[in-house]
Parts: C-alpha cells; structure tokens; sequence
C-alpha cells in the first residue's frame, strides 16, 4: 500500500530534501561515454527516492526523470531465471563467487566451466540466456513483465540506447562467442545479446529503483502494486549475490582482502 507522506512534518522526506540541496551542485565525475548515447546525458539531473517496505514514499528532485537500468538489471535477470528453472539448475551455469577483476572481464570459472557471478558481464549474459521463451519477442516480453512487476508499472526500452550498445558492445560479444565455444550457452548468440541489450536498455527512474528495492525487502512483493514480483523463496539469493559483490568491491576499495570459498 502506498501511504501519502505528510511533506511538512516527515523527518525522513526533510533529510532527502537537505541531501539534495547539499549535493545537487556537485558535479565531479563524468557521464558514462562507453555506450556512446549514455554520453548524451545531462548531467545535471539529480534526483533521491526512498521507499519503505511498507510502500511509503519519500522523493526528492529530478527523482521521475528516466534513464536505462543498466547493470542494475543483472541481480533481477538473475532472479527471474531462479523462477524459472531453479536454484541448482542456474548454479550449475553461472556462478556465485567474486572473481576479483572488472565487470567486463574476460576470464571464467575453468574448473567449472561457468562465469563467476551474474553480476560481471560474463554472468549476466549466460543468466540473460537462460531466460526461457519461444523465440526472442516473448523472451523479451517475460523480461519486461518482470521489470514491471518490480516497478510497479509498466517499463519500456529506450531503443536508441539500445542500438548505440548493439552496435558497440564488441567486448559483450566476445564474451557470448567465448561462453558459446565452451558450451555455457547455446547457439542462439545474437538473440542472446539482443535480450542482454534490451534488459540494460530498460528505462527507469530513481522512484522505480527505490521500489524495486523496497520489493525485494517486503520478501517479493511490491508494497506498491501488492503484485508478487519474484518468489520469497529466491528472494535471500538475489540479495546474497548483491551483497557478496558489494562487500568484494568495498574491501578492493580499502585495500584489503577477501577470500571466498567453493
């Protein structure tokens, strides 16, 4: 259920509102340039969405405006696969170690002959092509309907995001054509990557980020739309694979190690 917060007396909508005012003039970094129409973004759109598991919602700035979803895709591609065919079917062929380099590595599990994660590239692309359908449309469309569950709306793909990562995304492809030689994925390389392109290219905004997320901490359900969007039982292994990466990626970032097991 949504509630309607009260915008004069919610200490948690005045926080984000400060949050914004305190960093919507900062612009270090740069937009993303490896997809080259992502570099078509403005940047001086800001926005901040919190919303609870018990679907209240707390906004602040540009936090309706829409962009592609990107690698936030991968952990919910991930889950749907789950659905469909299983926790030990999707763990024999993709992993859920860390593998210690970029996202967009070319390396893979040998000893198992599997990608590391679903989270890198190599995963995602072997999870993006274990999601089931007669042909392409309907893939496409499963893939859809799960994002609009977690959204709570309807979802759409920005097709000029899409063509601009189709046409220059030769190290993804290279990865399918690695993944296919070994036999992680079947011979379907091109619809796979089309799926993998178009579930990247998903359009959302920062509110539909905020419910997604509060989907997966009501156990699944959307405490928007009241819609199951991904069952309780898959939900712990979605978020473990997010939290074990985020946890790899942090200690890289301080300096210290981590050691994994499997």
């Amino acid at each position: 259920m949504n509630y309607t917060t009260d915008q004069n007396f919610s200490p948690i909508l005045s926080c984000l509102r400060q949050l914004h005012e305190k960093y919507r003039a900062t612009f270090d970094g740069q937009v993303a340039t490896y997809i080259p129409e992502l570099a078509r973004a403005n940047p001086q759109l800001f926005g901040v969405a919190l919303v609870t598991a018990d679907g209240q919602v707390y906004e602040a700035g540009d936090s309706g405006h829409l962009f592609t979803i990107q690698s936030i895709s991968k952990p919910f591609v991930y889950g749907l696969a789950l659905q469909q065919l299983g926790i030990d079917y999707v763990l024999a062929k993709v992993g859920v170690e860390p593998s210690g380099e970029a996202f967009n590595s070319i390396i893979f599990d040998e000893r198992r002959n599997r990608p590391f994660n679903p989270m890198v590239n190599a995963g995602a692309i072997a999870t993006t092509a274990l999601i089931h359908g007669e042909g392409h449309d309907r893939r496409l469309s499963c893939v859809l309907k799960m994002f609009s569950r977690f959204a709570g709306r309807p979802v759409e793909i920005d097709r000029a995001v899409f063509a601009s990562e189709k046409a220059t995304g030769h190290r993804n492809r290279a990865i399918a054509f690695l993944e296919r030689n070994a036999g992680m994925i079947d011979e379907r390389i091109e619809e796979h990557l089309d799926l993998y392109f178009e579930q990247c290219s998903v359009l959302v905004s920062a509110k539909d980020l905020a419910v997604m997320a509060a989907t997966l901490a009501n156990n699944g359900v959307n405490p928007i739309s009241g819609d199951r969007a991904i069952e309780e039982r898959y939900v712990k292994n979605v978020l473990s694979v997010m939290h074990q990466l985020r946890h790899v990626r942090l200690c890289r970032r301080m300096g210290l190690s981590h050691r994994s097991r499997g």
